[in-house]
């Protein structure tokens, strides 16, 4: 069975770990506008920034998007 990828969850993933968007920019060394692209959906993450952003987040990379059967 393959799972589709829905929209992004940043948004949500930052709120809870209180966290803004220019902060977690500074933490991952990208400008501030980048992370507002993942977190409106204008652009995909890739594997190495998704994986960067679950540790300083201090989730899984899987809760930084929905899934779809």
């Amino acid at each position: 069975m393959a799972y589709k990828v829905g929209r992004c969850l940043l948004r949500y993933r930052l709120k809870e770990a209180g966290m803004t968007q220019r902060e977690l920019a500074e933490k991952l060394g990208v400008s501030e506008p980048q992370i507002n692209k993942y977190v409106n959906n204008r652009q995909g993450m890739s594997y190495q920034v998704a994986y960067n952003i679950a540790i300083i987040l201090g989730c899984r990379m899987e809760d930084l998007y929905e899934w779809f059967k």
